[in-house]
Parts: structure tokens; sequence; C-alpha cells
């Protein structure tokens, strides 16, 4: 019976890890959790967000990528600006500086998954390049989250785990 109870919960323990966003390298550069969220039909773009943490000692900058969801990839930040959400492309790519965490999540940094080929399924994935400009380019897969899915939570929105 202590055998069963020991191997239930070392699959167990097995599922949990296996459930969770892969997370990436690209020399001192990591990138953590990339995701996105389910679009309803008929959209043409969507959000891809993650976290990037710089362990060296110069700044790196996110200034491209591509995506096999879609025809184009932009960096996008959001921000407010007297009470109106503005969005705009970052023309000179998102700075990570030495020993810095930037977070790309809803209503701030983000990158866009632009000319959809089809709409996002939440349980979709995202194959995807990012190009760093000293880092180089690494490959990364984005976990399509529900609509209204937030940072953190797999599954369904509202639902923490």
């Amino acid at each position: 019976m202590r055998l069963l109870a020991f191997l239930f919960a070392g699959l167990f323990g097995l599922v949990l890890t296996t459930a969770h966003a892969r997370d990436y390298k690209a020399g001192s550069l990591e990138i953590a959790d990339p995701w996105s969220r389910a679009t309803p039909k008929g959209s043409s773009v969507a959000a891809g967000y993650m976290t990037i943490k710089n362990t060296g000692s110069t700044p790196d900058r996110l200034i491209s990528g591509s995506s096999d969801a879609g025809s184009g990839f932009q960096i996008h930040e959001m921000k407010m600006e007297n009470g109106v959400a503005k969005m705009r492309p970052i023309k000179e790519g998102l700075e990570i500086k030495p020993g810095d965490t930037v977070e790309l999540k809803p209503g701030s940094f983000h990158v866009m998954f632009v000319g959809l080929k089809k709409p996002l399924a939440a349980g979709d994935h995202i194959n995807a390049t990012l190009v760093f400009e000293k880092a180089g380019t690494v490959s990364v897969e984005y976990e399509v989250r529900a609509m209204g899915a937030e940072p953190g939570h797999h599954g369904m929105p509202g639902m923490k785990m």
C-alpha cells in the first residue's frame, strides 16, 4: 500500500511539473512562462506575454521575432494617458537592463502576433522565435490560455492554482 501511495505521489508531482510552461535561456537572459490568450473568432491579432530576466552585466534588447501563428510579430507598450489606454509599437525594441526583470503582461509591455492564420483556442501552442540584440535568437513556445486569463494562472480565468 505504501508503494502505491509513493508511486501516486511521484506521478502527481510529475504531472504538476509538466503542467507549467517552459522556461528558456538566451545568453544571460532567462525567459519564463510565455503565454497568450484565446482570441474571438475573426480576430487577426493576439498578444503574447512572458517574463524576461537579465542575469548578466550588460543591457540587452528584445528587437524582433516571428511566430507560426501569424504573418507578423511586433513589440508593443500599452499605457494610460489622460484616462485613455494607448498602445504603440516599440520600434527601438524593449530594453532589459542588467539585473532587471521585465514582465510582459496585459496592460503593459507585450508582443503582438499579427495576421493570425486562425483564432487561438485555449490549449493551443504558438511556436515563436525571439530576437535579442546581444543574446541572439531563441525558440519559445507560448501556451494559449482561456480568454481573460491572467499572468501565472493556468486554466480558467479567476482560477488560482
